[in-house]
């Protein structure tokens, strides 16, 4: 497998995958995770104390006081040029509600035209697959899924909007991605998700995790009221949104 070492200060290192995108390179990093995570438990990798996952880059946080930087980066690199299983078990499936409807898919009826289909043609593409989770960034909780239907990918927005609204449904190239908080964003919105994907008192901050796959679930704009105030008087948890599991 080819690699590339990137050394990230004196307490770091990265291990990047430069011909692997998009799902292989995700499942090729979280492969590598699951084997240094092995070797850890079995006392043969000391002084590691984090562990960072990006699409196609593992990054490695060292304690300098307790393990040898050298060693370290030797002994993972050799296992990422190692042939990696890439088999996994059942991962979490989340159904997560998303009104495709008015405001909040501003961008629907836009991407519809440039890909030559109907709006309900675009919804039935963007909410009919299971999306696989390759990493959490840009904010927190802020999930990279992938991969959309090749009809519906475009490049990001040229001008990119000040204030895109929390729960926000986006498109770009070949992912798609919930604002889990107001922020200035250039992706496409097609529609509004109102489960909150953050917390910071959850025993884990993020709702989802890498690995998960989500399928968003067409919901009309009274029922997405009608979840939001469920869930915002705590009547409705938003952990109750995952399936039992998904596919492998």
């Amino acid at each position: 497998m080819d690699i590339r070492i990137l050394t990230v200060g004196d307490a770091a290192f990265t291990i990047e995958f430069p011909g692997l995108e998009g799902v292989s390179g995700a499942r090729q990093v979280a492969a590598l995770r699951s084997r240094v995570q092995e070797k850890i438990k079995a006392g043969q990798l000391s002084g590691i104390v984090d562990i960072i996952s990006a699409s196609r880059a593992l990054t490695i946080c060292i304690d300098p006081f307790v393990g040898d930087f050298k060693h370290l980066q030797t002994a993972v690199a050799a296992l990422a040029k190692q042939k990696l299983s890439l088999t996994k078990g059942a991962s979490q499936l989340w159904r997560l509600p998303a009104c495709y409807e008015g405001d909040y898919g501003p961008d629907l009826e836009d991407v519809a035209a440039r890909s030559g289909m109907t709006a309900r043609e675009v919804i039935t593409l963007h909410s009919d697959r299971e999306y696989e989770l390759l990493q959490i960034g840009f904010l927190p909780g802020f999930p990279f899924l992938a991969e959309i239907d090749e009809r519906l990918r475009f490049p990001r927005r040229t001008s990119p909007r000040v204030r895109v609204p929390a729960g926000s449904v986006g498109i770009a190239n070949a992912q798609t991605a919930i604002y889990p908080w107001e922020s200035p964003g250039g992706w496409h919105l097609l529609a509004r998700c109102p489960v909150p994907l953050f917390n910071p008192l959850w025993a884990r901050p993020s709702l989802l995790d890498t690995g998960a796959k989500v399928k968003f679930e067409p919901v009309s704009s009274h029922d997405l009221l009608l979840l939001q105030q469920d869930l915002a008087s705590g009547k409705l948890d938003p952990h109750s949104f995952v399936a039992e599991g998904g596919e492998g």
